[in-house]
């Protein structure tokens, strides 16, 4: 049986244990087939995402990949990479896409992450993850300067785009099923929806 002196010592211990903000570290440990991110000290863990969430997101860097990325049929002066390892301030997060200008970041750093924050990231939205997707992560581009965000839902065949504002992120755009668009910051095209499903 536990003494009473035994019981506070052990709440004092699980209460420590409770506060202990997740590390890198932690986010190394896990296994490769999951993604993790640290939000505000939080390890935050999903599986690996579904094959519409996989397909969503590749088709887009394929569609934008080119014309901005590579500059063939468009202005190119961006570089466009797939779930790349974001260190902003304390929080590690990783996007589905994300863009940056290339006055923001000239070239592909030759490291695993980078803390030079996006002019753009895309999120595929899922079940698991929207909540997040949608409001903590959202907060975290608002502060470290991310011009836009486009949430994408394969479920519901939706884009939504927003663009930063003073305030906060403000929708410009919203589109959904088979729509074609010009939706900033890469509006110098048109984008077929219908590719993303």
């Amino acid at each position: 049986a536990l003494t009473s002196g035994r019981v506070p010592s052990m709440l004092r211990s699980m209460a420590q244990a409770a506060r202990r903000l997740a590390t890198y570290d932690d986010l190394l440990a896990l296994p490769d087939h999951v993604v993790g991110e640290l939000i505000h000290g939080v390890l935050d863990v999903q599986p690996r995402p579904s094959l519409p969430h996989a397909r969503a997101a590749s088709r887009m860097g394929d569609v934008l990949g080119g014309p901005f990325d590579r500059g063939l049929g468009g202005p190119g002066g961006w570089i466009v990479l797939d779930e790349p390892e974001l260190h902003l301030g304390p929080h590690v997060l990783v996007p589905d896409l994300a863009g940056w200008r290339r006055e923001r970041l000239p070239e592909v750093p030759e490291t695993a992450a980078t803390d030079v924050a996006p002019n753009w990231v895309a999120e595929i939205l899922s079940p698991s993850t929207a909540a997040k997707d949608r409001v903590d992560k959202m907060r975290l581009y608002f502060e470290f300067d991310v011009e836009h965000v486009w949430l994408v839902d394969p479920s519901a065949r939706t884009l939504e785009v927003f663009r930063r504002e003073p305030k906060g992120f403000v929708l410009v755009g919203s589109h959904r099923d088979d729509a074609v668009v010009r939706a900033e910051p890469f509006d110098a095209i048109e984008l077929q929806l219908a590719w993303l499903w």
